[in-house]
């Protein structure tokens, strides 16, 4: 049985994880015989935004709490990550990738990616072992491992500042997987893309499957 490593940046596209990109890696996993333990930083959240109306909120939010709101209060501080417990690294996508876990929605190539996330990719990089990034998060990998091919879909803003962070970008549509086989990236752009539920489960399931695939 391989063991998936989630990381999760909150709850809620507009401030957190993306809860179908999220949920859906989770039901796509474990349809493949699979297990996962989710993890998130203690830290801070950018802020809160009410979903209803799309306004931010006047209150602060704890990424690693809200994140338990997905995993049902079963995730890990990231601190405790340790790649000699995993064979696959995910990241689903959501906002709060780019506004927790990094700060591309505010500088886009000249972002900074929280240290403790920098460390998870770096070391499942080193041990050779395969990441997958969703919708948005393919740019923290793209910001800490630079030289990787991958995809945003096809936003352009985003394809540009990727490609200033020195990496490749492949331009997909639904459900596709861009495969770097030498350094084991793995992403799809789910709903970077005009997406419905149907298409997100196309793109969880099908990098999850490319994914297991690539270790057989």
């Amino acid at each position: 049985m391989k063991k998936f490593a989630i990381i999760l940046a909150g709850s809620g596209v507009y401030d957190g994880a993306e809860i179908h990109e999220a949920t859906l890696s989770m039901l796509a996993i474990m349809a493949q015989g699979c297990s996962y333990q989710c993890f998130a930083p203690d830290i801070k959240q950018h802020h809160v935004i009410n979903h209803l109306s799309g306004e931010e909120m006047d209150e602060n939010r704890n990424v690693l709490v809200e994140s338990a709101r997905i995993a049902r209060g079963n995730v890990k501080n990231i601190t405790e990550f340790k790649a000699t417990d995993f064979d696959v690294l995910l990241m689903p996508g959501g906002f709060g990738v780019a506004k927790n876990l990094c700060d591309f929605a505010f500088k886009g190539a000249n972002c900074e990616v929280n240290a403790e996330v920098a460390r998870v990719i770096k070391q499942m990089h080193q041990a050779k072992k395969p990441i997958g990034a969703l919708c948005i998060s393919p740019v923290v990998v793209s910001k800490v491992l630079g030289d990787v091919k991958l995809t945003l879909g096809q936003d352009q803003e985003a394809i540009d500042n990727v490609e200033k962070m020195g990496s490749r970008h492949i331009k997909t549509n639904h459900g596709e997987v861009i495969v770097d086989e030498k350094n084991k990236i793995f992403t799809t752009p789910c709903y970077m893309l005009d997406a419905n539920i149907l298409e997100i489960n196309d793109g969880t399931t099908n990098i999850v499957k490319a994914i297991l695939e690539s270790l057989e």
